[in-house]
């Protein structure tokens, strides 16, 4: 898949996710495989710039282009802004959100509100698209509720405007992640315009993806909630597109030195403090992708702690546990003991 002049190596796509997909995060996934990551949504104004949220989402130091930044803002204008200094900070494609349920971006009218107003819709487009001189892209939801699903109208908006991507999950916004997923949209969608499109939503297994892309005709899917905590997913979806086979489960002894280093760069890349912080969540998933009872019952743990190294070793001793319930019986001792220690 190409999007503009960039040629994609896989059909396996990072959602942008608040909260998820910062650095650290999009390394680790690309690693895994991932044809194209994009960043946390950013507003990106002159008086925001000096601020921490800022300086870490406008980081893309080490990244393997094409660059991705999605971009935020209520008017034509502000999004237009944020397009040409997102530019200037390295993006080879900029990505508008329209579809993002969450309360903080509902708050700030930067994502499915703006689906109700369809000519407000073409004005941004209109305005991104003319503002630089890299592809735009568009991630957005099957619509405002069960009853106005206007992606479709969208689409052809945004195909005339000169979007070159669109990335649709097939729930609307009233649905936020209840429900399932519908791809009946899409399939209407891909079959109405000629640029790429690209499916999510509920995209958990190889199989679920071949399918989703056979019946939509989509030319890739986009993983998101189903890769914190199992990034390799992402390997899995490409080698089942690829062979028509399940890949060989991952040994225990290939995933945990892969966890540590994660934790241990979201250390670096935020400081101690906040990057203790930060890491909670990911150390849960990890632990609940492990072990769910386990899981729960270690995460009041370490919440509690907030000391970066005190964090690691606590983490450590709950791999340890696991192991010596028998979960990883594939595992050699001699080689989780030399992971679990160093």
């Amino acid at each position: 898949m190409n999007i503009g002049p960039f040629k994609l190596k896989t059909q396996v796509l990072l959602a942008p996710m608040a909260g998820t997909s910062d650095k650290p995060f999009r390394l680790l996934c690309r690693q895994q495989g991932a044809a194209l990551t994009t960043s946390e949504m950013v507003v990106i104004q002159k008086h925001l710039l000096n601020t921490n949220k800022s300086k870490y989402r406008l980081d893309f130091s080490g990244e393997q282009p094409p660059i991705s930044i999605q971009i935020a803002g209520s008017e034509a204008s502000q999004l237009a802004e944020s397009a040409i200094q997102a530019v200037a900070f390295g993006a080879d494609i900029i990505d508008i959100n329209m579809r993002c349920p969450a309360k903080k971006v509902w708050n700030k009218a930067a994502d499915s509100a703006r689906m109700q107003n369809e000519k407000l819709v073409e004005d941004i487009l209109n305005s991104v698209v003319s503002s630089v001189d890299v592809p735009v892209t568009l991630k957005m939801r099957t619509g405002w509720n069960e009853e106005n699903k206007n992606a479709p109208t969208i689409a052809k908006i945004a195909e005339e405007s000169g979007i070159k991507m669109l990335a649709i999950h097939g729930r609307t916004r009233a649905q936020k992640y209840h429900g399932h997923a519908e791809y009946d949209t899409i399939k209407k969608i891909v079959d109405q315009i000629s640029i790429p499109v690209v499916a999510n939503g509920d995209i958990t297994s190889g199989k679920k993806a071949k399918a989703v892309l056979d019946y939509t005709g989509a030319e890739a899917v986009m993983l998101g909630r189903a890769t914190q905590g199992n990034p390799w997913l992402i390997g899995q979806v490409h080698h089942y597109l690829s062979t028509g086979e399940n890949e060989k489960t991952l040994s225990v002894n290939a995933k945990i030195p892969v966890i540590l280093d994660h934790i241990q760069k979201i250390h670096k890349f935020y400081g101690e403090k906040m990057g203790t912080q930060l890491s909670r969540k990911h150390i849960f998933w990890y632990a609940m992708q492990l072990d769910h009872e386990k899981g729960k019952v270690f995460w009041p743990t370490v919440n509690r702690v907030i000391d970066h190294s005190e964090q690691l070793i606590i983490f450590r001793d709950f791999l340890h546990s696991l192991w010596k319930k028998g979960i990883y019986t594939i595992v050699s001792t001699s080689s989780l003991i030399d992971i679990l220690s160093t």
